[in-house]
């Protein structure tokens, strides 16, 4: 079987996906994992898992860039991103409830893509 490359947004969107899960944890992780740890250890987990966030973000957003997008169009695609990865961890990981409201608030973001992506 022919080996077939992994075109360069699809890799992007990859580590874009891998990147938000280590923001996620980094933003919220502290609230479930170290509740009852004092701030400055809650705070170096939070640095400490943004290291490894970030150093797959500045790939994906040079990824990005390289291929000619603008910076208004990674940042919406970044928050839809968010959107998928987190609506998942707070409700398996943090035992949140679903809202309907989450996926209004996805539809809102679609509208965002069309408007940033529309002049194309």
């Amino acid at each position: 079987m022919k080996d077939v490359p992994l075109s360069p947004t699809v890799l992007a969107f990859a580590l874009l996906i891998i990147s938000n899960c280590f923001m996620t944890l980094a933003w919220y992780g502290h609230l479930k994992f170290l509740h009852h740890a004092p701030l400055w250890q809650a705070i170096l987990f939070g640095w400490i898992i943004a290291l490894l966030e970030y150093s797959f973000m500045i790939p994906a957003t040079r990824m990005l860039s390289a291929q000619g997008w603008l910076l208004g169009e990674m940042k919406i695609t970044q928050e839809v991103v968010t959107l998928i990865v987190f609506v998942p961890f707070m409700l398996f990981l943090f035992k949140q409830p679903f809202k309907l409201d989450y996926l209004w608030a996805m539809v809102c973001l679609f509208g965002c893509v069309y408007f940033v992506f529309r002049s194309q």
